[in-house]
């Protein structure tokens, strides 16, 4: 009971979050952003931004939910962590960097959607909006 507490407790707060950076990426203070983003993937999810790096976006699921013990509010905590990412490289001109962020938060939307079984509108309107970015950032290569 105290796990499930905890991390809809996380989820709740990541809204926030995302919100804060976003702001932060407006505003064009990367460095502020990128020092909030690295803290929030050590403090929800226990490892440091570059382990989720390393992760081929076809393993992602499978390493972190087998391997690692992640539940399925880890990965929507992650997904939001990874659009703020995609976003923030996306506004320093790190395009490649930026798609494969958004190609990994796109990844564990889907995923959960087929688990949850459950529609979301939230959840429909970022699908959309990561395919758009997905598209056009493919399509700049």
């Amino acid at each position: 009971m105290f796990q499930k507490d905890y991390i809809l407790r996380m989820i709740e707060m990541i809204g926030d979050l995302i919100a804060a950076l976003l702001g932060l990426i407006k505003k064009g203070d990367y460095e502020q952003a990128e020092k909030i983003l690295e803290r929030s993937y050590y403090e929800l999810l226990r490892h440091d931004a570059s382990f989720f790096q390393l992760i081929p976006k076809e393993q992602l699921t499978d390493k972190l939910l087998n391997d690692h013990n992640y539940t399925n509010g880890h990965l929507t905590v992650l997904s939001e962590l990874f659009f703020a990412e995609a976003t923030l490289s996306e506004a320093q001109n790190k395009l490649s960097n930026s798609l494969i962020y958004y190609e990994k938060s796109l990844v564990l939307l889907e995923f959960l959607e087929q688990e949850d079984k459950t529609w979301s509108t939230k959840r429909e309107e970022r699908k959309s909006l990561l395919k758009e970015r997905i598209a056009v950032l493919s399509a700049s290569k």
